[in-house]
């Protein structure tokens, strides 16, 4: 970098004058090095050409695709952690069924211990989560009981066979039931007959995220959002325990939607509004007990879902990056100190519409990277698309496109003008000499 603008034209004296000139780079994610840089979030590139005494730059505009994964291994939110806490056990309702005994035993020999479930990552709509959660929570409620029939040494000398056959030819444990209520926006969970604990404080999380990042991420745990899955569906990092429908009236009796029957003890959650699942014509009876005596237990999120994913993704650009960022982590908090990483990003780009669907823009008004003195050359860039998080942007196969802004100095020889204004030179083009 020298402290003088770089001219090609050594012989002719500097007269330090100079034409602004504005320059557009076009950059395509596909022209990278595919082998090089497989993400396409993270890639370098050499230019067309070398671009001599850049004064500044910024995003121009850009077109990026809207198919990211809200829910995704990298971004660490496709775990639940839950428990099961009370049994239904058949003996104590005087009911004799071979496959009822076969999975209270079988839960029972697994004791108070965590379940994890994972949902397939991706991008879903409230009623594909509901249906996805209650689909994964028995099916990781299954693989429990599976283990447990496959192992006789567990059974403490009681023939579980039958039990075995009749659990694989019924589809396995189908006692969670999770639904979305349109009208709150919130999930409600439930199991028609076991006591549940969503453990969302667990340090499980944790230990996920810290082994996943590979100490990458930018805030430094605890999180409080973007943590986990249970912060997408409504839920904040404290246990939550499911009751039943009386237990809440005595909780809470002006704040829950159940139904009471005549008896007045046979109170079953219920949405008023319609049908729990659309067009199943369940009339918003959506948790029912099956069994004998058995109580059904739920819960409802605290707040509503958020599924839009992130409101923005962030550009950086090596050696232009030119944009603060403020960002908040555990020191921060106990130490009563503000925090940030100065020179964080080149641009800041917000992400306006869910996918699948390609959004456009044009930036009015957006940060620019200043050189003084200019840069002498540039020649390259160092690209990479995050999130807040630092997290990579997931874009998969899908490509995008952006343009960058370049205002580049153009040393000029010492003239003299003499400048005519617009009026005066259209008199001299009508009237000829009359003016000279």
């Amino acid at each position: 970098m020298s402290n003088t603008v770089f001219n090609n034209h050594q012989l002719i004296k500097n007269s330090n004058q100079y034409f602004l000139e504005k320059k557009y780079i076009s950059i395509s994610s596909e022209d990278r090095d595919i082998i090089k840089y497989p993400n396409s979030s993270e890639f370098e590139i050499f230019l067309p050409q070398e671009y001599l005494n850049v004064a500044s730059a910024r995003l121009h505009s850009w077109s990026f695709p809207a198919n990211y994964n809200v829910f995704s291994v990298s971004y660490y939110n496709v775990t639940m952690i839950f428990k099961i806490d009370k049994l239904y056990n058949p003996t104590e309702h005087s009911f004799s069924d071979i496959l009822t005994e076969g999975i209270f035993a079988a839960l029972y020999n697994y004791g108070n211990k965590d379940i994890l479930t994972e949902i397939e990552p991706g991008f879903y709509n409230p009623d594909q989560m509901a249906i996805e959660l209650t689909n994964k929570f028995n099916y990781a409620v299954t693989k429990v009981i599976n283990n447990f029939f496959a192992n006789p040494s567990e059974w403490g000398g009681v023939d579980y066979n039958p039990a075995k056959i009749l659990f694989e030819s019924s589809g396995g444990y189908d006692r969670f039931k999770i639904v979305y209520n349109s009208v709150s926006q919130q999930l409600w969970f439930g199991n028609n007959a076991d006591q549940f604990t969503l453990n969302n404080s667990s340090s499980k999380y944790i230990d996920r995220l810290v082994v996943n990042t590979e100490c990458v991420r930018r805030n430094r745990l605890p999180e409080w959002v973007n943590w986990g899955l249970p912060y997408y569906l409504g839920f904040t990092r404290n246990n939550i325990t499911a009751y039943t429908a009386n237990q809440y009236l005595e909780l809470e009796p002006l704040k829950v939607n159940v139904y009471i029957g005549q008896s007045g003890t046979d109170a079953v959650p219920r949405f008023f509004y319609g049908d729990a699942i659309p067009h199943s014509g369940d009339d918003g009876y959506w948790l029912l007990p099956t069994l004998p005596g058995a109580e059904v237990y739920y819960l409802q999120a605290p707040f509503k879902i958020g599924f839009m994913g992130q409101a923005y993704i962030y550009m950086e650009i090596e050696g232009w990056n030119c944009m603060d960022e403020y960002n908040v982590n555990l020191y921060t908090t106990t130490h009563s100190q503000n925090n940030g990483i100065v020179n964080s990003a080149f641009a800041k780009i917000a992400v306006p519409t869910t996918p699948i669907s390609q959004w456009f823009d044009i930036g009015m008004g957006g940060p620019y990277k200043y050189w003084n003195p200019p840069a002498e050359r540039i020649s390259k860039i160092k690209l990479k698309i995050r999130y807040h998080n630092n997290t990579l942007v997931e874009f998969g196969q899908f490509e995008y496109s952006f343009m960058i802004e370049l205002n580049l100095l153009k040393p000029q020889q010492e003239r003299s003008y003499s400048i005519v204004n617009s009026f005066d030179l259209g008199q001299l083009q009508t009237y000829g000499s009359k003016y000279v």
